[in-house]
């Protein structure tokens, strides 16, 4: 079974793109989902983030997401010693479910796939990407928060000159239509080779 990477920035749409894999019965694992999930039911990590941002990481049992994304991104220091607490825990539940999988590949949709290294154990790597200014625009409207903290959040992750020289295929995610041909062409053509 391959291990298919898609990547890119906030607001490229990457998710948008795993739910067009999935609808093409492709099982899609969502990195950022499972390590909420993690950080909502893992006692070890709740240990860890308390440790390491104070009590208030956690309200009434639940995880403070606001107050530790204010924290870390706007240090990056702290930004990566939290993405140590996460990411092998996230790493290893990923290879947990891959087992469970019964299809020629799965994709592992993540956001800073290629930051935390994890793009080593993919075997093809899809990079979303979309002109900064969409990109700003969609967040904009999904999140109702402001441009200057999407930017914030941007200047945190590479910039997607910098992943094209490691991605193997690029979607522009402009064009919806065009952006379902293309995953539609990717899947035929992962399902070929597999056969």
């Amino acid at each position: 079974m391959k291990i298919i990477g898609l990547t890119g920035g906030i607001g490229s749409g990457k998710t948008t793109v795993a739910k067009m894999f999935s609808r093409l019965g492709v099982p899609v694992y969502i990195a950022d989902d499972e390590a909420k999930k993690l950080m909502a039911t893992s006692k070890v990590i709740r240990k860890e983030l308390i440790a390491l941002l104070g009590e208030e990481a956690y309200m009434e049992n639940s995880v403070n997401r606001k107050f530790i994304a204010s924290k870390i991104f706007k240090d990056k220091v702290l930004l990566e010693a939290v993405n140590a607490i996460i990411h092998p825990k996230v790493a290893a539940h990923f290879k947990e479910w891959t087992t469970k999988q019964k299809s020629n590949y799965v994709i592992k949709e993540a956001a800073i796939l290629f930051e935390n290294g994890s793009y080593k154990n993919c075997d093809l790597v899809i990079l979303v990407t979309a002109p900064e200014d969409i990109r700003v625009a969609r967040v904009m409207a999904r999140d109702k928060t402001s441009a200057k903290e999407i930017e914030t959040r941007m200047n945190n992750q590479w910039s997607d000159e910098k992943k094209r020289q490691l991605a193997d295929l690029v979607i522009e995610n402009i064009d919806l239509e065009n952006t379902k041909a293309r995953v539609e062409f990717i899947d035929r053509s992962l399902k070929i080779e597999a056969d």
